[in-house]
């Protein structure tokens, strides 16, 4: 059990309790609410180690009487228990790997399609629905940010924010391009057709991070924003487009009807990338970043997707594979995570 840090976490605990109880502690309410939510999630996961332990120390016992009494009617029991346990502290020990220093945030996460118009935008649509229903299990909220359908079907782009305690962490991984391969629904001679989308994933980082962009660096372009169907959102110019013109990343947001909202929104979204570009590239500064920015590689997937001629998904960076695909996209995707996050602290 030692791999679960109980005392700091208490102490953290702790800490938060008395930041709760100060009387001006909700003068801020947007950063009172996060502080509520990580208190309860560092509660939720005390009550979970202490659990764990109890149910721990009732299978020594439960073992122990076992064998003193050679009674074998309790072997369901004790196999059934001790699955469970490991279960529940392989579930731990994924937490203690999310120890990033963004991995607690929310996460901003992209979907594109690639080359080949309604397939392509189909997988992308897909993904998004995957992405979707993955948060839905974890109790992460979504926002939609910005997101471009196509009057075909599928989308061409969106981008969401996932919110929840270690959302980055968890989908940071998802990072690269996805494959599928299956036989088109929009191909009447019935071939196989393979897609590709590509994911990009930033924390959204704190009000509090200070980041320095020159405003002679951006471009802000705005537009009417649209959605899905073609449907506007509201009559006027309220979406919002940033280029970082030394480096060509580009941000857009659209969620919400005012344009300063956005524009917030969109420059956090900025500088996010920023951060994660300047420690990539390992520079001491934003203004050191040069050079035009490719958001994903398309040299080459991080996992396939196969429907057609079997049912296999399996990600190439850790040989996972899966053969419930309808689980899969249904949002199951915790296994690929957690074993890319193993492979990485390993």
């Amino acid at each position: 059990m030692s791999l679960f840090d109980i005392e700091k976490l208490r102490e953290k605990s702790e800490e938060y309790d008395e930041k709760m109880s100060e009387p001006n502690f909700w003068d801020n309410p947007n950063k009172a609410q996060e502080i509520v939510k990580e208190a309860n999630d560092i509660k939720l996961k005390i009550k979970a180690f202490e659990k764990l332990k109890e149910d721990f120390e009732e299978l020594e016992v439960l073992i122990e009487l076992s064998e003193e009494e050679n009674d074998d009617s309790v072997i369901d029991e004790i196999d059934k228990n001790t699955k469970d346990i490991e279960k529940r502290i392989d579930k731990l020990r994924i937490s203690t790997l999310l120890d990033g220093d963004y991995d607690e945030n929310n996460a901003i996460l992209s979907i594109n399609s690639g080359a080949g118009g309604l397939e392509a935008q189909d997988w992308a649509e897909m993904l998004l629905r995957m992405y979707k229903r993955w948060s839905e299990r974890k109790g992460f909220g979504v926002d939609t940010l910005d997101i471009l359908p196509d009057t075909e079907g599928g989308i061409k782009s969106v981008t969401l924010r996932i919110k929840g305690i270690n959302a980055y962490g968890y989908l940071k991984c998802e990072k690269g391009v996805h494959r599928l391969v299956r036989i088109s629904p929009f191909d009447s001679s019935g071939r196989r057709h393979t897609s590709f989308a590509s994911v990009d994933v930033t924390p959204e980082l704190d009000d509090d991070i200070d980041i320095n962009i020159n405003n002679s660096d951006i471009r802000i372009d705005t537009y009417r924003a649209s959605g899905a169907g073609g449907q506007h959102v509201n009559t006027t110019d309220s979406a919002i487009r940033i280029t970082h013109l030394p480096t060509g990343v580009v941000v857009q947001c659209q969620n919400e009807r005012s344009q300063h909202n956005n524009k917030v929104t969109a420059m956090k979204m900025l500088k996010a990338k920023l951060v994660e570009l300047k420690e990539r590239e390992q520079k001491e500064e934003i203004e050191d970043l040069q050079g035009e920015y490719n958001q994903i590689s398309w040299g080459s997937q991080i996992r396939s997707y196969v429907f057609h001629p079997y049912n296999m998904i399996k990600d190439h960076r850790t040989d996972t594979e899966v053969g419930n695909t309808s689980a899969v996209m249904d949002g199951d995707i915790d296994i690929f995570i957690n074993e890319y996050l193993k492979k990485q602290k390993s």
